[in-house]
Order: C-alpha cells, then sequence, then structure tokens
C-alpha cells in the first residue's frame, strides 16, 4: 500500500477529527463531535454510537475492495476483527434496530466471509509467487541493500588509516548510498500495484459471493445510521466520511479522490424522499463550507503530466474529434484553474464522452502508451465556464495522466484562459 492507503486501512475511523497540533502552535480546537454535541445538544454517547458504526462500515467496505492490502497480516486482521465483535456484542443492549444489526451479523455469517476472503486472496498471492505482505518485502529489502551500504562506509573510515585516498570515489558512492534504497522501494512498490490491479478481477470473481454479502451487510450498517442522525436531527450534509465502494444507496457522493489503482469516494447522506433539511447552525457552517481536499500547501507536488484536448469537436458534451497536446509548460497555470474550479461527477460515462476512443483518437501518457480514463469530472471555474478533467489510470510507466477537454466546441473561453484550451 501506499501512504495514503495503509492510512486508510490501519485507521478506518467513522466521524474523522483534525489533527491534534502543538498546544504552543494554537489553542486547541474542538472536534468533530464537541461541535456536533454542543450545537446541537447530542450526547456523547449517541455519537460514540455513530462513530463505532462508522468504523465498522470502513473497514468492511476497504476489505471487501482491497483484500490484496490484508493479505497475510494475521495480527492486523485479528486487531479489527476484535473491534468489531466489541461493537456488534453493544447491540444486545441497544434498541430494536441495533439488535437487528446484530441479527443480521450473525445471519450473514460476517466473519466467516472476512475469512474466507482472506484464505482465498493469500492462495491466489502464493499461485503467483507472493507469500508476505509488501511492507515487510520493503523491510527485508532495506535490511539487504543497508549490509553491504553500511560495510562500505566503514571502508570511507578504515581506507585513509592505511594511507589509500579514496576521495575520487566519494561523489558517486554518495549518489549510491541515496538513489539505491529508493530506486529499489519505487521499483517494489510499483510492482505491488501492478500485480493489484493485474488480478483485481480474478480476486473479485473468486469472492463474489462473499463480497456481495460484506456489502450487503454495511448497506443495513449505513441505513441504521442514516436513521439514527435523522432521530438526532442531526444536518446529514455535515457527516462526511469516505468509501472505496461508491453504489450503496442513500449516498451523496460528493467528490472523490485517485488513489493508485483505487478511487477514495467521499461521502454524505441522502435525505429519504420529500424530506425537508434539517437547518446547519450557525456554529457549524464553517465546518460545512470546509473543502473536502484541503488547498495544497507551499512545497507540496502538483501535478503536471497535463494534456489539452484542443481542436476539440463535439456539442452536449459528446466528444467527436480532437488533438491531444501535453501542456506541462502550462502545469502552474492549470493547477491553479483547477484549484479555482468547484469538482462534480460526470453524468456521462467516459466511454459516451468520446465514444471513437481508439489509437487513433487516444490520450497518450508521456511514455507514448494510450491512458485508460478512471475518472471524468465537470469543472466549474469560478461560475463562470465549465470543463472536462478527465483522470487516467497510473500506467506502467509509473506516471498519471490528466486531461481538460471544452465540453461543447461553442463554448466560450474566458480571456485568461485561452493559452490553455487553444492550440
Amino acid at each position: 500500500m501506499n501512504e495514503n492507503e495503509n492510512k486508510n486501512s490501519e485507521h478506518p475511523e467513522g466521524i474523522e477529527e483534525p489533527k491534534k497540533n502543538s498546544r504552543r502552535a494554537r489553542p486547541t480546537k474542538k472536534t468533530q463531535s464537541q461541535a456536533l454535541q454542543e450545537a446541537l445538544g447530542i450526547q456523547p454517547d449517541d455519537l460514540k454510537d455513530i462513530e463505532g458504526k462508522l468504523s465498522v462500515i470502513k473497514f468492511l467496505d476497504y476489505f471487501s475492495e482491497e483484500p490484496l492490502d490484508f493479505a497475510f497480516k494475521e495480527r492486523s486482521i485479528d486487531q479489527y476483527i476484535k473491534r468489531i465483535t466489541e461493537r456488534i456484542d453493544k447491540f444486545d443492549t441497544a434498541g430494536e434496530e441495533d439488535k437487528l444489526l446484530k441479527k443480521g451479523f450473525e445471519d450473514k455469517k460476517i466473519l466467516e466471509a472476512v475469512e474466507r476472503i482472506k484464505i482465498k486472496t493469500e492462495e491466489l498471492a502464493i499461485s503467483k509467487g507472493i507469500n508476505k505482505p509488501v511492507e515487510k518485502r520493503l523491510r527485508n529489502l532495506n535490511l539487504i541493500i543497508t549490509a553491504p551500504l553500511l560495510g562500505i562506509a566503514l571502508l570511507f573510515f578504515i581506507l585513509p588509516l592505511f594511507g589509500i585516498d579514496i576521495s575520487f570515489f566519494m561523489l558517486p558512492l554518495l549518489c549510491v548510498f541515496c538513489m539505491v534504497p529508493q530506486f529499489v522501494r519505487n521499483s517494489t512498490v510499483k510492482k505491488w500495484f501492478r500485480f493489484k490491479e493485474e488480478n483485481r478481477d480474478e480476486l473479485y470473481t473468486k469472492n463474489r459471493d462473499d463480497i456481495l454479502v460484506l456489502k450487503s451487510y454495511v448497506g443495513e450498517i449505513l441505513s441504521n445510521v442514516r436513521s439514527n442522525l435523522i432521530e438526532l436531527k442531526v444536518p446529514l450534509e455535515l457527516i462526511k466520511f469516505s468509501l472505496f465502494h461508491r453504489d450503496y444507496e442513500d449516498l451523496n457522493v460528493i467528490n472523490q479522490k485517485q488513489m493508485r489503482g483505487l478511487t477514495e469516494y467521499y461521502v454524505s447522506f441522502e435525505y429519504p424522499e420529500g424530506m425537508e433539511a434539517f437547518p446547519i447552525p450557525t456554529a457549524l457552517q464553517q465546518q460545512y463550507n470546509q473543502p473536502i481536499f484541503p488547498e495544497k500547501k507551499k512545497g507540496d507536488k502538483l501535478e503536471k503530466n497535463f494534456v489539452v484536448l484542443t481542436e476539440m469537436k463535439g456539442k452536449e458534451g459528446i466528444i467527436t474529434s480532437f488533438l491531444p497536446r501535453l501542456k506541462d509548460n502550462l502545469a502552474d497555470k492549470i493547477n491553479q484553474m483547477l484549484s479555482e474550479s468547484e469538482f462534480t461527477e460526470s453524468d456521462l460515462e467516459f466511454s459516451k464522452i468520446i465514444p471513437n476512443y481508439s489509437s487513433d483518437a487516444a490520450i497518450y501518457c508521456i511514455c507514448g502508451e494510450i491512458a485508460k480514463i478512471e475518472t471524468v469530472n465537470v469543472c466549474n471555474w469560478k461560475n463562470k465556464f465549465k470543463f472536462y478533467l478527465f483522470e487516467g489510470r497510473q500506467c506502467k510507466c509509473g506516471d498519471q495522466i490528466y486531461a481538460i477537454s471544452l465540453m461543447d466546441e461553442d463554448d466560450s473561453i474566458p480571456e485568461e484562459l485561452k493559452d490553455v484550451f487553444l492550440s
């Protein structure tokens, strides 16, 4: 797993709390739970119950989407199972709806389904030559690499004592010290993500029935949580959390983030049809308006692989022809344009937006491979101008392509963006 994935798999919590900062740096902030309690008069135990259910949801959802991330991790899975079991056992002393959740957990044999998925996933991994988690392989590789490098470092101190000048070797060896470990780690991680992607369909086929059982139970808990929030009169828009499967009922997909081989969806609950939304207290307006994706801090790496579909021909969101042009020289301006835009997922699938996508009309990675588009967003720039943002799957070369395009050849391009969209 990459760093982001690891965080999600190790900490699948419910309502997320802001990171704790040093008391010297700034005053202590209220957590989201505390803010909700004060503004809405909710009891702490009610929110803890909801948070507990969301943590069960996030583990089962993530596990069903990425079982390979849990392969050969007995201790990690045992910890999750222990927490889940403890939370499910508490449903016995709760209301009737929670008792039904426990009954569903037992009737669907959730723990048995998790165990079967784990066994089948590890069997497939072993059959393909993998018998340990990627983190352990990285640690082993680091030890293998570090030992000889330490030996070389020792020579730096010993040889000069015998009058042997090795200063002319210093720079090349320092480069090796810095580059080799990073190169090996990157290579291993890329192979791991490629392995996951190549075996995703086979894994799903082998575990289909059990995966559907887990997702069905996740849907039951989501429905229960929504009912709890409505009963407490919590504005549903305030409860934002992330999932890796988007087709559960009664959810709004607010935004999404593409990670290597995986899409993380940020969601909130929908109100029942015909129900009026609860008003959001003034004290919670700032929390509601916070962006799902925080702005990049100075020094963060910005995307640069931007392809623009110039000379675009098409009407009403359907693109019939275009010339792809790499505009990495305008990466800073494009990143700024995107940061000033609001994102919504396109109603049209990519296959319908560019129906003749092929080698004759394709978006290419910088290595020459045809980009496989996974996500299509409609971007609204300053409420003045809309355009497409296509996000490509990570290529075999390790790069990821982003493409932008007009939605209609007759769209009026703002003057300040013409150098981006025109040839």
